[in-house]
């Protein structure tokens, strides 16, 4: 639970600390207080904090929740980074806070391995935090895979899905959540956003995570509500407006996520973040651009039938062709493959409405030379291995690569969902509940899923792992960089 004062006038760290977009030379830190105060933050190289790197002064004010976030720059790569944070109370200034410490690691140089882990769907379908059953247990067993960050691919709230004090189990057994005020409704206000973030930090493992693993943060559906997009109309919100909804949802997602955004512009999800020569981290934002669901099979072109933007999509192949880096990873709040009304796909054939927008972007990656594409997802609430071989495919101009899905971190479990043969995937491996466990499977049921990567730096050999809550390693592929060699690479295995 968040940590309680002792004295009336010293300010309380009261939500834990993290870090998040970290690269070779920079990495941005977060906490929140109780009240109007600054937040004294400062790097070092050593753990006593012998030598300070750098320090900075932020004040944590109302306007934003009294949440404050600084970036750090200059830092070394390849180094174990301490950051210690205290909260000054601006009406007191001699009066501080309890110290609070964490780390992070900086992207290495080369000759140093990379590993990350990556899920999405955080406190949906109601299942919120059950102390009793050790709460949001997958960010422990992340946690103890001692990964260099960490990938949450959205849904990292449902603010449209209430916390009610207890569910009935199909076993007969009762779940028991953690409720507050402001998760007990759908989210409409700022206040109420804000109040999901601060729910799921209620959580004793999501904290103990925050602390010890930077997270890159992008944001799906339920940051605002199911399935929308922009220029939609709520009419069962009391402001019916989802573009009014989602510029509250966007403030209290850059306020409690710790990414670079708004410190460097105005508030864009999508960005890349450079992780040393073996990977760079394309962010993607797959709802602030899309045209409405009701048109995605709109052939025309333009806006109607986005699903990234022209200018997101322009910006994507700009930074895809200058990246140099062995591996680049694109991080997608959807999967291409899966049929949904609200995702990408929607029948076997050849490329329809969002799906052009699609074409066009994997066959300039086959032209533009771009090497070592990987997808990595979540969204389906299962987790899965997609190969998509355009010998399979109706549209056929691209080079065939991998995408992943996991998820979800803890939330309802779904059954896998269909493929259809537009960009020719096959699943490989996925893993969900079943037809006789029923759609939202609790997390206590144990079907919980993240993703491993790693890559090793001799080698440049690529290894993704799709594991369980358990730390069960599931499936597994090593993928050699190049991908004309993936079919003599491959090597999977079951559990």
């Amino acid at each position: 639970m968040p940590f309680i004062c002792r004295a009336a006038d010293r300010p309380c760290v009261t939500h834990g600390i993290q870090s998040g977009d970290v690269s070779a030379e920079s990495g941005v830190v977060w906490a929140k207080a109780d009240r109007p105060s600054r937040m004294l933050a400062e790097v070092s190289t050593t753990e006593s904090f012998r030598d300070i790197h750098d320090a900075v002064a932020i004040d944590a004010l109302p306007e934003s929740d009294f949440t404050a976030k600084a970036l750090f720059e200059n830092l070394p790569s390849g180094q174990e980074i301490f950051y210690h944070i205290q909260f000054e109370n601006l009406a007191h200034p001699t009066i501080l806070s309890e110290p609070h410490v964490g780390s992070f690691r900086t992207a290495p140089g080369r000759g140093k391995s990379v590993s990350f882990v990556w899920s999405g769907d955080t406190a949906g379908q109601g299942w919120g935090i059950d102390e009793s059953r050790g709460g949001m247990r997958t960010y422990s067993t992340m946690l103890n895979n001692r990964p260099d960050f960490f990938i949450h691919c959205g849904d990292s709230i449902y603010a449209d899905c209430p916390i009610g004090e207890r569910i009935a189990l199909p076993n007969g057994e009762i779940w028991e959540n953690i409720v507050t005020e402001e998760k007990s409704r759908i989210a409409q206000t700022l206040d109420d956003y804000r109040g999901n973030y601060k729910y799921n930090l209620l959580d004793r493992n999501l904290r103990a995570f925050n602390a010890a693993v930077p997270t890159l943060a992008q944001w799906d559906d339920h940051e605002v509500t199911n399935d929308w997009w922009p220029g939609q109309m709520r009419f069962d919100y009391q402001d019916k407006s989802v573009l009014l909804l989602a510029a509250r949802a966007r403030k209290a997602f850059h306020e409690y996520m710790p990414t670079r955004q708004p410190l460097t512009d105005t508030g864009r999800i999508y960005r890349k973040i450079p992780y040393g020569p073996l990977l760079d981290v394309f962010m993607l934002d797959m709802r602030s651009y899309r045209g409405p669901n009701v048109d995605r099979l709109h052939d025309g072109g333009g806006p109607r039938a986005s699903i990234l933007g022209e200018a997101q999509t322009n910006w994507l192949k700009r930074q895809l062709k200058a990246s140099q880096a062995t591996w680049k990873v694109i991080a997608a709040d959807l999967p291409i493959g899966l049929v949904s009304d609200d995702s990408i796909a929607h029948a076997d054939g050849p490329p329809r409405g969002r799906e052009n927008e699609v074409a066009d972007l994997l066959s300039f990656i086959k032209h533009a030379g771009v090497h070592n594409t990987v997808w990595i997802t979540a969204d389906m609430h299962y987790t899965a291995a997609h190969y998509y071989d355009p010998n399979r495919a109706v549209f056929q101009d691209f080079e065939p690569f991998w995408e992943f899905v996991s998820g979800p971190i803890h939330a309802g479990t779904w059954a896998p969902g269909a493929l259809d043969n537009t960009f020719g995937p096959t699943a490989i491996y996925e893993m969900g509940c079943s037809k006789e466990q029923g759609e939202n499977l609790a997390p206590c049921f144990g079907l919980q899923f993240f993703g491993h990567v790693g890559i090793d730096a001799a080698t440049g050999v690529m290894t993704v792992t799709l594991k369980d809550v358990e730390d069960r390693a599931l499936w597994s592929i090593n993928i050699a960089p190049r991908f004309a060699k993936w079919e003599s690479t491959q090597v999977a295995q079951r559990s």
